[in-house]
């Protein structure tokens, strides 16, 4: 039996591929959700908001591959050409052109239809939900696994976030200390990253013939898109706060937030029907604090990870890990398909 820790996209595509070739396995997700840092909220009017993972690319081949061979629609991502911009504090509000770019995509029905497919496609005993690993012990022909039960196994498959499991399992035998360094020192793709998204009934930036797209070096929110549905029947607005705000609290943030929408997009940015937000710096299961300042996807893709350790006893996945488009989904896709091979070759 394989033993995968993490219930995130690259678990899942992990046990998912495992139990199309009939080779036995357990996943245990600390949290007590799937999705990793994959989260799409469905509001009052059942609007698919993205806490998470959103947005690809054309470059972003394997996952693109994925969803095709799940079924899965994808559409582009609405820019306005025409966008609003705040160059610094209190400058007034400029209205500017963007050069035209490459699309960026999401997935129709949310990013966590793609989790949600996978999940579905494995049987729901081999998934368990708060199960957070505590400790691991390689013996000579198997492994034990310690977490709110104890799990023996052939493997284990490390699908989580490098500095978690580096800061927080006790291997037995101790892992390299030169892994173990590189691990600590690998940034976790939206650890630090406040997302916000404001859902509505209409979408007056469309009635009103206004930009719905946000740049701002004011604050609190620097990054803001239009976040319709697939096929423009739910609406919203969604995007990043700085991530400074992290020491406010939900109400100070909540406000700011809406003075600001308020005083770019006008007084019918009031009328949203929900305000969501994640701060994911207090995700115990996906922020953990570093020894050491780390600069954005630093270690992403360290060759390192795609040692096997223990004679094969013990594999690195995740989107960190992956050698091509790592820290992204697509990255996670490739890290979950190259696992299957090296399992497959040691069998």
């Amino acid at each position: 039996m394989i033993v995968i820790i993490g219930a995130g996209l690259s678990g899942l595509l992990t046990g998912y591929r495992l139990k199309k070739e009939g080779i036995p396995f357990k996943i245990l997700e600390a949290r007590n959700r799937i999705g990793g840092r994959i989260n799409t909220l469905y509001g009052t009017n059942n609007t698919p908001i993205e806490m998470g993972a959103t947005w690809f690319t054309n470059q972003h081949s394997h996952l693109i591959t994925l969803l095709e061979e799940l079924g899965i629609d994808h559409f582009e991502q609405y820019m306005d050409r025409s966008v609003f911009h705040q160059p610094y504090a209190n400058s007034p509000l400029q209205t500017i052109q963007i050069p035209s770019q490459s699309p960026s995509f999401r997935i129709s029905g949310g990013t966590s239809n793609l989790i949600n497919t996978l999940f579905q496609k494995l049987d729901k005993n081999d998934v368990l939900l708060n199960h957070s690993v505590t400790g691991i012990n390689f013996h000579n022909n198997w492994v034990q696994v310690i977490a709110k039960e104890v799990f023996e196994g052939d493997m284990v498959v490390l699908a989580i976030p490098p500095k978690l499991w580096a800061k927080k399992i006790r291997f037995e035998p101790l892992l390299p200390s030169d892994l173990m360094n590189i691990a600590k020192q690998t940034h976790t793709w939206m650890e630090d990253s406040i997302k916000i998204a404001l859902t509505y009934n209409h979408p007056f930036w469309e009635q009103d013939n206004i930009p719905r797209t946000l740049f701002s070096n004011a604050g609190p929110i620097t990054e803001l898109y239009d976040h319709c549905n697939h096929n423009k029947s739910k609406y919203a607005l969604c995007g990043f706060i700085n991530s400074s705000f992290k020491n406010v609290t939900y109400k100070e943030r909540r406000a700011l937030v809406i003075n600001q929408i308020t005083q770019v997009f006008g007084k019918k940015a009031e009328g949203f029907i929900n305000y969501e937000e994640c701060v994911w710096s207090k995700e115990e299961n996906t922020f953990e604090s570093s020894d050491t300042l780390l600069f954005p996807h630093q270690n992403n893709g360290n060759p390192i990870y795609s040692t096997s350790f223990f004679d094969d006893k013990l594999f690195i996945s995740s989107a960190e890990s992956s050698s091509e488009f790592p820290g992204y989904m697509d990255g996670a896709v490739y890290s979950a398909n190259e696992i299957l091979k090296k399992i497959i070759k040691t069998r």
